[in-house]
């Protein structure tokens, strides 16, 4: 299949080479202006119609009479012209977790779209809110974005309150990995969809546990509604007490998740309770619940993570996105600057703990999928449909966790989920699949007409080459039987081109003499649509003497955006905010005096 892609590949960017921009799509633009005359100016210069404008905004709507590519970088760059944006459809803003990038493309929460949890039906998620998933660990921090956002209920078994404040860290990091809010437009998205949280606090304020205070932790959680409990906790041994608990939630119905412990370079001990729902020589055989370990981000296991016969799956457990307590000191967890996010603390962090909590959640989806399921039931789907094709072996159990796999067969409809990873001038598709047995992958370069890559086949992955200054959208269709397109994934789009830029910088005062303090706002603007602008560097600097010297550096949220609030020492002053450019975008500045 490689050797007919590329040659198909390389034919179409010929073609488009030759065309220019020809081949792309017809769209309209938001031209924001200084003046009417600043427009018509502009529009003499770059072709356009005015299809309507909005007087009181100092915008109007146009359609370009060429190229759209070629218009928008044209017509930003003229004198008056303060912004060119894409005429847009509205939809719910993405979480700042999956739409920040890290250096390989992927988003900041990594193991959202590792696991195909992007690919979940937004009808899906939200019929998730019928089902409560249980979190038995260090408490939660209940003020924490994506945690408040669902209202959670709460018990200290400790101390028999709904005080769960949580110092550790460890159960807040879990909570917003399983059920944290995925519809506030802030911080990160839980696995779990809209599906209830319920915290239980088991631990200390140090964050030990007993297997006393699992148990009742467990039984609380049963007895107030949870079908799913999460259990990211473990030790060498177990007890009566444990056993019972696990007993005592598998008789009511309730499905235990838990991790399966991080000792594999000490020994490789056998953890608890995750022996308890996957018993120890059962190689995946029945249980009463989910044993969890960890995966890297090439699906590979962990080196920490334990591994053996009592394993049931992996889910991504390096490196993972989750919410920090609001208040504290937590070293336990790598903090991050999340772009886009106005609210609460985040963080990376390693460990089977924060692998379980992904199962957990898109056992909330599997639910909600097909609510006359059983946890049983519901926990074979999880392991069926893993990356391991429904079988078993002691590394990774029956693989890594696909959520949009899980949930299209509880659902019995058909799924195609496709990701991409950049590297240098090439992209690596992978792509999986329920419900159909052959694949047809397909590109369009600059919006041109969409053309099949190679042959289809049972193949999941394709690396191609990504030559010259070009717009790509890849798609692939999963066919059935018959050979007959049966579904076709969403579009992924990787741009080439590299777009002018401009910096808009305005400014506002607050406080008298000594106390005078200017607020500075940059906003970082790409003539084409297609470039990201959240996490770019922008440079503050103050003019002193000949010189230009740094005063602060932020990265952009997703609008562009980035504040500074600095103290005036004197009546006047001279700043610029510079972006200093990227592979996709040019650099740009922009200056203010007074």
């Amino acid at each position: 299949m490689r050797a007919r892609a590329l040659v198909v590949l390389a034919a179409l960017l010929a073609a488009a080479a030759g065309a220019g921009d020809a081949s792309a799509s017809a769209s309209r633009f938001t031209i924001g202006y200084a003046s009417e005359r600043a427009l018509a100016a502009a529009l003499g210069r770059v072709h356009g119609t005015i299809v309507r404008r909005i007087p009181a905004l100092d915008a109007a709507e146009v359609a370009p009479q060429g190229p759209p590519l070629r218009f928008a970088a044209g017509i930003a760059c003229l004198p008056g012209i303060r912004s060119v944006e894409p005429v847009a459809a509205r939809a719910d803003r993405a979480e700042p977790g999956l739409t920040a990038r890290l250096a390989n493309g992927l988003p900041l929460e990594w193991q959202y779209a590792a696991t195909g949890a992007d690919a979940v039906p937004p009808a899906i998620l939200r019929a998730a809110g019928s089902v409560t998933i249980a979190v038995v660990d260090t408490g939660a921090d209940l003020t924490a974005p994506d945690l408040a956002a669902k209202a959670p209920a709460a018990f200290d078994v400790g101390a028999g309150t709904t005080d769960v404040r949580d110092p550790d860290g460890h159960g807040t990091f879990v909570a917003s990995i399983a059920a944290g809010s995925g519809a506030n437009h802030e911080g990160i998205a839980g696995f779990g969809g809209a599906a209830k949280l319920l915290v239980v606090k088991a631990g200390s304020r140090a964050g030990a546990f007993t297997d006393v205070d699992e148990a009742i932790g467990i039984v609380y959680a049963v007895d107030h509604g949870a079908r799913i409990v999460n259990l990211s906790l473990g030790g060498p041994t177990t007890s009566f007490v444990e056993r019972a608990a696990v007993q005592y939630a598998a008789s009511h119905g309730v499905l235990l998740v838990a991790a399966a412990g991080n000792d594999a370079q000490n020994g490789n001990p056998v953890e608890y309770p995750a022996a308890l729902l996957q018993p120890v020589g059962s190689n995946g055989a029945a249980g009463t619940g989910l044993a969890v370990g960890a995966s890297t981000m090439l699906g590979d296991r962990a080196p920490f993570s334990s591994f053996g016969s009592y394993l049931s799956l992996v889910a991504p457990g390096v490196d993972v996105l989750g919410a920090l307590p609001s208040t504290g000191s937590v070293p336990a967890f790598q903090a991050v600057r999340l772009p886009g996010s106005r609210h609460g603390r985040y963080g990376f962090a390693s460990g089977t703990s924060f692998a379980a909590p992904q199962v957990s959640g898109a056992a909330a989806l599997v639910w909600a999928a097909n609510p006359s399921l059983t946890a049983s039931d519901v926990a074979t789907i999880l392991e069926q449909t893993a990356s391991g094709g429904g079988t078993w072996d002691s590394e990774l159990g029956y693989g890594v966790l696909d959520v949009a796999a899980a949930v299209s067969r509880a659902s019995g409809r058909p799924l195609v989920d496709l990701d991409g990873v950049r590297s240098r001038g090439e992209i690596r598709l992978t792509w999986h699949g329920y419900g159909v047995s052959t694949f047809r992958l397909a590109v369009s370069v600059d919006g041109g007409p969409r053309q099949v890559l190679g042959t289809d086949s049972t193949s999941t992955a394709e690396s191609l080459p990504l030559v010259g200054r070009h717009a790509f959208s890849f798609t692939v269709t999963g066919l059935d039987a018959d050979g007959l397109p049966a579904v076709t994934s969403a579009p992924l789009t990787v741009s080439t081109l590299r777009s002018q830029a401009a910096v808009a910088l305005v400014s506002s005062q607050a406080g008298t003499g000594a106390a005078r303090l200017l607020t500075l706002t940059a906003s970082l603007k790409a003539a084409l649509p297609s470039v990201p602008l959240a996490s770019r560097p922008l440079v503050l600097e103050a003019r002193q003497g000949r010189h230009w010297r740094v005063l602060g550096r932020e990265r952009t949220d997703l609008d562009g955006q980035a504040t500074w609030t600095i103290r005036l020492a004197g009546p006047s002053y001279r700043v610029r905010v510079v972006f200093p450019g990227a592979a996709d975008l040019a650099a740009a500045s922009a200056a203010l005096a007074s």
